[in-house]
């Protein structure tokens, strides 16, 4: 794909990974959906609805995005994926159904480190990459 640009790829990429940890923690499937795969769907609405049974609820921040690094890329069958590893600084609180925490702190951001697997068809009108797997690096 001679228009595509490594730089304004990873700028897309950090957004969704944005937008999609911050469905996921709202629980947003509808917004999932149009992001994901239908594999990576499944996985977050089911993570969800778990979430949901035992009344728990996401008190999450994506505080920033230290670094998003392209460290695969292929393309099989038309189908172009880029892997990007992401190193975040996220604060993150699990609060029961009363809205007591139970896990994390606001005040105290982890480092996290994914793994994510972005997919799209070469060739297509759409220009949007999918969220096609996750993974902690």
């Amino acid at each position: 794909d001679r228009s595509f640009d490594v730089g304004r790829f990873l700028e897309g990429a950090k957004a969704a990974y944005r937008m999609i940890l911050e469905a996921y923690w709202r629980g947003d499937r509808e917004e999932l959906r149009g992001l994901c795969d239908a594999d990576s769907y499944e996985a977050f609405a089911e993570a969800i609805s778990a979430r949901e049974a035992r009344g728990d609820v996401l008190d999450n921040r994506l505080i920033v995005v230290d670094r998003a690094t392209i460290v695969d890329a292929g393309l099989a069958g038309g189908r172009a994926s880029m892997v990007v590893r992401f190193d975040a600084d996220i604060a993150a609180v699990t609060r029961d159904a009363q809205g007591n925490a139970i896990a994390g702190s606001m005040t105290d951001a982890s480092q996290s480190h994914d793994v994510w697997s972005f997919v799209r068809q070469i060739g297509s009108n759409d220009p949007s990459w999918l969220l096609d797997e996750t993974d902690a690096a």
